[in-house]
């Protein structure tokens, strides 16, 4: 099989950085564009991390040029922007993974929590990006939501329960996250002064990923009681859930079961943590119960499994290959 040719738009920030590290080293894709809105530089200005290893020039995006050199390609730009490069890519026949919110969300929640939509269209034709809920929808799709990094940690630590748990209870999510979901640029949130030493809730309660948490398991937004923390480390998201359920059960084994066949997945005995998942696409669930409560814990890198490594594999059941090919699965540890 010929390599397939791959670009991505949206290289400067850290997702961008990710998504080239892996690309560079996958055995099938060929890192064939690299751009950004504004082009006249090279990735290694970008990322100097990058020196030595990929030193190839950052074209200002364009469509035509971009339809051209790729079958696919990965969309690391904001939310809103990424509609204006969707509709002309798959106009071209070019498949999109989008690392966006764009094509998330139904049409009205989307409004209600972004902003306008203005490819309404292609928004009914997107699959959401999680694999253990829509793998073969994934094989067949041609534009795929990637989804957020914080509904990654908190869906997949639900999802084998949702079935056990009272309905109309409150679902309690308490997130953190690393400074590098905020992204590369400043903000007094972000300034090393205030996230040093220290620890804080932003948008609690109202945080735009929770409507996207409700959405996918089938709930109401107001059973869905989201709380994200920012913390003073780069990178890692740690979720921590409670929900009542209706009857006493083996949480573990339900865990366990539910995921046996997935290659993501890793139940723990013990509580987990951000190290252990650090640079992989793995997510780490721990379940404990007392009585009717259940509570659930979930880590995933926010950068990896949160945002790029996903892509990657979403990428690849696009293209028919197997969903882990170039996929890193040894974490940062020490």
């Amino acid at each position: 099989m010929s390599a397939i040719n791959v670009g991505i738009i949206g290289a400067s920030g850290y997702t961008g950085l990710e998504l080239v590290k892996m690309l560079v080293k996958h055995p099938k894709f060929k890192l064939n564009y690299i751009a950004n809105t504004e082009g006249g530089t090279t990735i290694d200005e970008l990322h100097p991390s990058l020196s030595g290893v990929c030193e190839e020039a950052v074209q200002k995006a364009d469509m035509d040029v971009c339809a051209v050199a790729c079958e696919l390609v990965f969309l690391a730009v904001p939310h809103q922007t990424a509609m204006a490069f969707v509709k002309p890519l798959l106009a071209k026949g070019v498949k999109v993974v989008d690392l966006s919110a764009d094509y998330r969300l139904p049409l009205d929640i989307y409004e209600t929590f972004y902003c306008p939509h203005t490819d309404k269209e292609n928004l009914t034709h997107a699959v959401y990006g999680l694999p253990e809920m829509f793998r073969e929808e994934l094989k067949s799709a041609s534009l795929v939501a990637n989804p957020g990094c914080f509904p990654t940690s908190a869906i997949l630590g639900l999802l084998p329960f949702m079935d056990k748990r009272v309905s109309n209870t409150p679902i309690i999510i308490d997130s953190k996250t690393g400074v590098s979901g905020a992204g590369k640029k400043l903000s007094d949130v972000t300034h090393f002064v205030n996230v040093n030493d220290n620890l804080f809730a932003y948008n609690p309660l109202m945080h735009r990923h929770a409507p996207e948490i409700a959405q996918k398991l089938g709930v109401a937004f107001d059973d869905v009681n989201f709380v994200p923390h920012l913390v003073p480390l780069t990178r890692g998201m740690l979720s921590s859930i409670y929900i009542q359920v209706s009857e006493d059960f083996d949480a573990y084994e339900v865990l366990k079961t539910f995921y046996k066949d997935e290659p993501f997945v890793r139940i723990s005995k013990n509580p987990v943590d951000m190290k252990n998942v650090a640079g992989t696409n793995f997510c780490d669930i721990y379940v404990k119960q007392k009585g009717r409560m259940l509570f659930i814990s979930s880590s995933i890198d926010n950068l990896m499994r949160g945002a790029s490594s996903q892509a990657i594999v979403n990428a690849n059941l696009m293209m028919g290959l197997a969903e882990g090919l170039g996929v890193p699965d040894i974490a940062y540890v020490p």
